[in-house]
Parts: C-alpha cells; sequence; structure tokens
C-alpha cells in the first residue's frame, strides 16, 4: 500500500528530502524529457542563491545525489551532497538569482543578479532540475508518496541519468508542490526550456544576493 498523504500538508523550512540517499556518482548527468541523458558536467567552483516569491512545479520527484565539482582556486575535486528536486514543469513568481564573486584586485566583491516573472508573468519551465544544497520555504504537496523507490517506473519526471547508483533508493514524489517565500542555495539548474519575462541581469558592486543568511 502507497503511503499517501492527500491535500495541504505544509512543513515550514521543509528541505524536502526526508532521507537523502546519496549515490556515489562521478559527476551528475542532466536530464530532459523521457529521462534522456542530455549533457554531463561538473559544477563550478561556485553555489549560487535563488529567491521566489512562489515556485508551482507538476510532477515532483526528488531523491538524494552528489554533485562533483571544481573548487574555487584549487584544482581538487569537491563533493557536494545535494537534493535533486525534478518537475515535468513549473512556473515561478518574483525570480531573483544571485551569484556573488570575491575581485581581490578591487578590493571586494561583484554580485551577479538577475531578476524575471515579476510584472504579472511568471517565470515558465519545462523538464526542471535542482540540484539543491539549502532550501528554506513553506511548502505544500497533493498526492504526496513519501519513499517511493527510485527507477521503479512509476515517476513521471525520470530520475537524472547517471546520478542514482542502484534502483531502489529512497525518493518521495508529488502531483504538485507549491513552494512559497523561497530561499534556496543550489549549484546548479537544468531545465528544457525556461521563459524569463521581463528578464533584468545586472553586475552590482559589492555582495547584494538576492537574499541575506540568517543568522
Amino acid at each position: 500500500m502507497s503511503s499517501q498523504v492527500r491535500g495541504g500538508t505544509r512543513w515550514k523550512r521543509f528541505a524536502l528530502v526526508m532521507v537523502p540517499s546519496i549515490a556515489a556518482t562521478a559527476a551528475v548527468g542532466v536530464g530532459l524529457a523521457q529521462g534522456a541523458l542530455a549533457a554531463s558536467f561538473s559544477v563550478s567552483g561556485q553555489d549560487f542563491k535563488v529567491s521566489a516569491d512562489e515556485l508551482v512545479g507538476h510532477d515532483l520527484i526528488q531523491y538524494g545525489s552528489v554533485a562533483d565539482g571544481a573548487t574555487l582556486g584549487s584544482k581538487e575535486t569537491a563533493h557536494h551532497p545535494v537534493t535533486i528536486s525534478g518537475f515535468s514543469s513549473a512556473k515561478i513568481t518574483n525570480m531573483c538569482q544571485s551569484l556573488v564573486t570575491p575581485v581581490p584586485v578591487l578590493g571586494g566583491a561583484i554580485t551577479l543578479q538577475l531578476r524575471t516573472g515579476n510584472k504579472g508573468r511568471s517565470a515558465e519551465a519545462t523538464n526542471l532540475y535542482l540540484d539543491v544544497a539549502e532550501l528554506d520555504a513553506d511548502a505544500k504537496f497533493d498526492q504526496l508518496d513519501i519513499g517511493v523507490a527510485v527507477g521503479d517506473g512509476s515517476h513521471t519526471t525520470k530520475p537524472v541519468p547517471g546520478t542514482v547508483a542502484d534502483a531502489g533508493l529512497f525518493s518521495q514524489r508529488a502531483k504538485t508542490a507549491t513552494l512559497t517565500n523561497v530561499r534556496q542555495k543550489a549549484w546548479a539548474t537544468t531545465a528544457g526550456t525556461f521563459t524569463l519575462p521581463d528578464l533584468k541581469l545586472r553586475l552590482l558592486s559589492g555582495n547584494q544576493p538576492c537574499y541575506q543568511d540568517e543568522k
């Protein structure tokens, strides 16, 4: 019998995966439609921040993995435990993405900041996959199953090929996931398509992320 929670369960500051199973993989691949492998890459040595008023995603699949990549200022390989969240489609309202890069020669930092979906038109993505390190949000799941085996064939959105070493690892799924007041740190984002209305991209002097970390 499947353990389903129907309707409006809300969890504050819930990182979505109950028990992240870490798959020892060489690299994080990128899954798109039908789970096809579109690309494979090592993540950079910097994570980035994303905030949004709301994200509504359909056909959620979520499980733990490892993102391998560069270490900033070093040739060593870094291994980052991540929660992979996949959606067949998603709408994001008032989205901000920021990356702060130290610039010693200028005696400070430069912030690359992107804003979209804030003038009555949401940003929209298909086959969206997020490699998440931290997530704070209010969450509502519809038709939620926790403890589904990865690779059992019943997921509408397929796992990312190359990220799961063994079938049967822990995952969860939901027909719809609604996240509000989103504050997220991530190592990578991949989408089949990503439509960004009223896109504004700016280089800002100093440390100006989308949100400040809680003390």
